[in-house]
């Protein structure tokens, strides 16, 4: 078993009961703050239902911390801290965010196989998604440029991190002092750092950033 499987199996005992509030509508003011996931499952007996993953990304306003809310047609069934795992016929659906926004939201069925959920049209994943249908090529031209600040952003901040890892006196006396071999100005930093979160942002709402992400930026 993997450690990010592991890290989901252990969070379905966080999985609290909800009391059946209603879901709330998603407003224009939250595209970048709330994310809201949808999925319909077919039950044992054959009635459909529609789940919806509702993750405000600045947490909750009572004490700050990132939740995902489960909703069933309509009504809170469960919520969690994340990274989340909420049971559903069929299998159970996966939730994890990163720095920059969702970093997954599946649906993962029974014999393994999985399906990401699909965004809320007012949100900015379904924006984005909509993006990709209509016009599916300058949707991976940004795609790639977002892919390109971000390959950027390593390669100017993880050089810096070392030298300044290897400036600890401890590690310095052992293995010396790494000196960086990129050494730009600090306003080119500062875009080139400014690029790196726009274009892991841009990959997040298509829940593709990942730890180069966090790195990165």
């Amino acid at each position: 078993m993997s450690i990010e499987a592991w890290r989901f199996r252990r969070a379905s005992r966080r999985v609290r009961a909800g009391r059946g509030e209603p879901l709330p509508p998603f407003r224009w003011w939250q595209v970048f703050g709330r994310s809201l996931m949808r999925l319909t499952v077919e039950g044992p007996r054959g009635a459909a239902s529609t789940y919806a993953v509702d993750v405000r990304k600045a947490g909750d306003g009572h004490d700050g911390r990132v939740r995902a809310r489960l909703y069933r047609d309509g009504r809170l069934e469960s919520l969690s801290t994340l990274p989340a795992r909420f049971s559903v016929p069929g299998g159970h659906i996966e939730v994890a965010v990163g720095g920059f926004g969702l970093r997954r939201c599946h649906y993962v069925r029974i014999d393994g196989g999985e399906s990401p959920l699909t965004p809320d049209p007012a949100s900015a994943e379904g924006l984005r998604g909509l993006l990709r249908r209509q016009h599916p090529r300058l949707s991976a031209a940004i795609g790639a440029l977002s892919l390109v600040f971000v390959v950027a952003g390593l390669c100017v901040t993880v050089p810096q991190l070392v030298e300044t890892i290897s400036r600890v006196p401890a590690i310095a006396e052992s293995i010396g002092v790494f000196d960086s071999p990129v050494d730009l100005p600090i306003g080119v930093n500062v875009v080139i750092g400014a690029a790196a979160v726009l274009g892991s942002v841009e990959r997040a709402l298509r829940m593709q950033a990942g730890w180069i992400d966090d790195l990165a930026s």
